[in-house]
């Protein structure tokens, strides 16, 4: 007669805790990202001309534009402060969200 392992009752009390931990981890995952979502992020250009404000789900909400820097005959230089502002926002957003998940996802990916 060959032995068989039992994993009967102990096999299923595992899964059981397992299945629990996994949705522990699922709510607290959710609970950090609404917490991120809530948050306010600033990116800002060199010396604040542009600041750009998004939400922590990456939806810009609102950008400043230092009047003097419109200048009609230098758009480039324009367009370069929001695109400095509005990459510096979302590094932020980028940030927060790696030192607020990436304890549950490091090694994942």
């Amino acid at each position: 007669m060959s032995k068989r392992p039992n994993f009967g009752a102990m096999g299923g009390m595992n899964m059981q805790q397992m299945m629990k931990q996994a949705k522990k981890l699922q709510e607290q995952m959710a609970q950090e990202q609404q917490n991120i979502t809530a948050q306010e992020f600033v990116g800002k250009s060199a010396d604040d001309l542009v600041v750009a404000t998004f939400s922590g789900d990456r939806k810009l909400k609102n950008i400043t534009i230092d009047k003097d820097t419109i200048d009609p005959d230098d758009p480039d230089m324009l367009q370069d402060l929001i695109i400095d502002a509005v990459n510096k926002g979302l590094a932020e957003i980028d940030q927060a969200t790696q030192q607020s998940l990436g304890k549950y996802t490091k090694g994942m990916i």
